[in-house]
């Protein structure tokens, strides 16, 4: 089957350097601010430059225990970066191969839009419609949660 896409934007009175960096650290920031969704969290390999892998793992409200995402690229002056799924979740259940590219674009009141592209080959015979609304949901509840989290804390990503 050949690959499928997605998008979203998300409108957030949050800065975009702030966010992108939140994303970034989502590792540390999940277990945190999502307990009842993220139950722990560790970078497995690397630094946190490309190449780097991280694990999240989930609580039982997950149909998942966990995924492994690695930062394939990333550019920290135009806020974008870009990970792909290489372990659990749907990986090798539904899907062949996923990955999501988030850019973070000012606006001139201060907050950004967040731009989600996210790419998956689905494995053959397998209908993902109702997969794509739980993604677009799941990346918007990152992105509110992130948010929600710098505009309690405005010295935090500074």
């Amino acid at each position: 089957m050949s690959p499928s896409t997605w998008t979203l934007e998300i409108e957030s009175p949050a800065p975009a350097a702030r966010l992108f960096k939140a994303v970034l650290d989502w590792h540390n920031l999940a277990p945190k601010l999502l307990p009842n969704i993220v139950a722990s969290a560790v970078g497995v390999q690397g630094d946190g430059s490309v190449g780097s892998v991280r694990q999240l793992n989930f609580a039982s409200a997950m149909p998942f225990g966990y995924v492994k995402e690695r930062l394939d690229f990333v550019d920290f002056d135009k806020f974008e970066c870009k990970q792909s799924l290489v372990e659990g979740g749907d990986l090798g259940k539904k899907i062949e191969s996923a990955s999501t590219q988030f850019k973070f674009e000012q606006t001139s009141k201060g907050g950004c839009v967040c731009k989600v592209v996210t790419t998956y080959k689905p494995l053959p015979g397998v209908e993902n419609k109702d997969e794509v609304a739980k993604g677009k949901e799941a990346v918007t509840g990152i992105i509110k949660a992130a948010e929600a989290y710098l505009l309690a804390n405005p010295g935090a990503y500074a």
